[in-house]
């Protein structure tokens, strides 16, 4: 699931790790009840927004949330863009866009390449197969667009990245993991009620 509608959301805007759940974002958490049957535990990225949707839903829900992992947080963009929309991007961002694609494992300044991040993916959905299958059930994840994006896609490879950008994710809306989890019994297909 990706988090939920946070303070100061703007189309393009990469927020600041510290940016709270708005009003919308709590309603948006209460449309997309109730959860498809099976999930007995929430893991969740450690950036504010994806924490208080796993908070809100386990609250909302009884499951517990047993896991806060680096492994879900969003891609890390570089610091010379967090808080700004397309449009001041500086000069080395907008160069960094145009190469990543032919040469995915370039970082810009301090963010995470499309390289690093297919590697963390493919982390991450080791834990959450450790997880699941020390649960013997399905488990939510709640974490951001890019990577959820990536996660989705892992089969294309670094290549993922860019497709993560332009897919459409709305906030508080659950997709499945891979296609080849639904053997593990965690991943499902289901679209929030009343969002996106």
């Amino acid at each position: 699931m990706r988090h939920a509608a946070y303070e100061g959301h703007r189309p393009g805007h990469h927020a600041p790790p510290d940016a709270p759940l708005s009003a919308e974002g709590r309603a948006q958490i209460h449309r997309a009840l109730p959860l498809p049957e099976g999930i007995t535990a929430i893991v969740t990225s450690p950036l504010l927004r994806a924490r208080q949707t796993a908070d809100l839903l386990s609250e909302l829900t009884g499951i517990p949330v047993i896991d806060t992992t680096p492994l879900l947080a969003e891609w890390h963009a570089p610091s010379i863009v967090i808080g700004r929309t397309s449009e001041t991007y500086p000069p080395e961002y907008r160069a960094w866009r145009e190469q990543r694609a032919a040469n995915p494992s370039l970082a810009c300044g301090d963010g995470e390449s499309p390289t690093d991040l297919y590697a963390r993916a493919n982390r991450c959905v080791d834990r959450l197969l450790r997880i699941a299958e020390s649960q013997g059930r399905a488990v939510l994840a709640v974490s951001h667009k890019v990577l959820l994006g990536v996660l989705v896609r892992l089969a294309e490879g670094p290549g993922a990245f860019d497709a993560s950008i332009r897919a459409a994710w709305p906030f508080a809306e659950l997709s499945p993991m891979l296609p080849y989890l639904h053997d593990f019994n965690v991943g499902w297909t289901c679209r929030a009620p009343g969002v996106g």
